[in-house]
């Protein structure tokens, strides 16, 4: 008897340790679509400032359609894209917040416990000298782009004499007074 007990619990950790196995790969998956998401939205928003100061210097390339309309849609465009992208960064922060802390709740039942030690040496990111949070820093990253496509649209909006960009002329002349 004390031996179908032993091979029971023999079992019951090799349970444990696959399970533990398999949602470090699934916290590492998330890890990876986050970063996926991450390039996707860099590669868009990049391309839509791209596409603003070219429309700033060389005009909308529609005579019908003011160049400030095009700027102003595609300041639009990235800060719509730049808010969706801030969201998805806090969506993948709370799923993996909930990963991690299941997985220091398994490594609680394993003989050592990697993700909580690990953790704990950052400081569980409070202190900024030890570890800064990966959410934080891509959190700027929208925000930059967003301020980006304002100064953009501002600089569109405010530089120029009036009616200079809807004339078909794009950067040249600036209302420096």
């Amino acid at each position: 008897m004390h031996d179908g007990t032993e091979q029971a619990e023999g079992r019951d950790k090799e349970n444990l340790l696959d399970i533990y196995r398999l949602h470090v790969e699934m916290a590492d998956r998330v890890s990876q679509r986050r970063e996926g998401a991450n390039r996707l939205f860099v590669t868009l928003l990049s391309a839509m400032i791209v596409l603003m100061a070219a429309v700033l210097r060389f005009g909308s390339g529609l005579e019908m359609v003011p160049v400030e309309f095009v700027i102003l849609v595609l300041t639009l465009t990235v800060l719509s894209l730049a808010a969706s992208w801030f969201i998805v960064i806090r969506s993948y922060r709370q799923l993996n917040t909930g990963k991690f802390d299941v997985l220091q709740k398994l490594e609680e039942r394993l003989p050592f416990a990697f993700y909580k030690m690990e953790w704990e040496r950052l400081g569980e990111g409070k202190d900024w000298e030890k570890y800064w949070k990966l959410t934080v820093v891509e959190t700027f990253l929208p925000i930059i782009f967003a301020a980006l496509s304002l100064v953009v649209c501002i600089f569109a909006f405010l530089n120029f004499e009036p009616g200079y960009l809807t004339n078909g002329n794009a950067i040249g002349v600036l209302n420096v007074e």
